[in-house]
């Protein structure tokens, strides 16, 4: 179906999870993840009304800021090698995925004004996924203090595949809860006013636990590889 068609399901279904827990829909921000698709398919999305859009490898990133530049707002959403960071750096309006504190250095030494950073944080303990855990990151947010270009607008997470909804819900829930700790310090360096999590197959949990940014691909843009 076309992007269109796909983005008037999820407005549907997003405004419909705002309300259930009285939130404002207009808190919650769309990103288009486009890591599976053409460009063509990003200018649809673009037509569409999105302006948010988010890829995890810096090669797709590259490709496709060439032919689309800054006119969108960027994100870069997938494990970042610290060796990498020159090649999208100053390019990305957000990274999604810091968790160690070479990649806060590499960012602070490369960038040339603040790059707007969420803590990944593995709040299912699982062993495959990247991030910290929970207790990493207050101690992390304290050394980074004096890093003029790292500014900590939020945190990040992915929940467990799986049909089990306390699960996910569980996942989510303590990322509120940890953002809460971090917005309890008033640091101006870190705000961590926004909360990114939520994907095709759980951005309804999300909202209701309180997502700002959903990381949205295969059901709004499609995959074409």
């Amino acid at each position: 179906m076309s992007v269109e068609v796909n983005l008037a399901i999820i407005e549907e279904k997003i405004t419909e999870a705002s309300a259930k827990v009285n939130r404002d829909r207009n808190d919650i921000n769309i990103i288009a993840v486009t890591k599976y698709v053409t460009v063509e398919r990003v200018e649809e999305a673009i037509q569409a009304g999105i302006t948010h859009f988010g890829e995890n490898r810096d090669q797709g990133f590259n490709d496709k800021w060439e032919q689309i530049g800054a006119k969108v707002t960027w994100h870069f959403i997938g494990t970042l090698q610290t060796r990498k960071v020159k090649n999208i750096i100053n390019k990305v309006d957000y990274i999604h995925s810091l968790d160690r504190l070479s990649l806060a250095e590499e960012i602070q030494k490369r960038a040339t004004k603040p790059i707007k950073c969420f803590i990944q944080v593995n709040t299912s303990g699982e062993g495959s996924k990247h991030g910290m855990s929970p207790d990493e990151v207050l101690p992390f947010i304290e050394k980074i203090k004096d890093f003029s270009n790292v500014s900590i607008v939020g945190l990040m997470t992915m929940a467990p595949q799986t049909d089990d909804v306390s699960i996910i819900r569980l996942c989510f829930n303590k990322l509120k809860e940890l953002q809460q700790q971090v917005q309890a310090l008033s640091l101006a360096y870190a705000p961590c006013l926004d909360l990114s999590m939520g994907m095709s197959n759980d951005y309804e949990i999300a909202i209701e636990e309180g997502a700002t940014y959903l990381r949205i691909g295969s059901s709004l843009v499609g995959n074409e590889q």
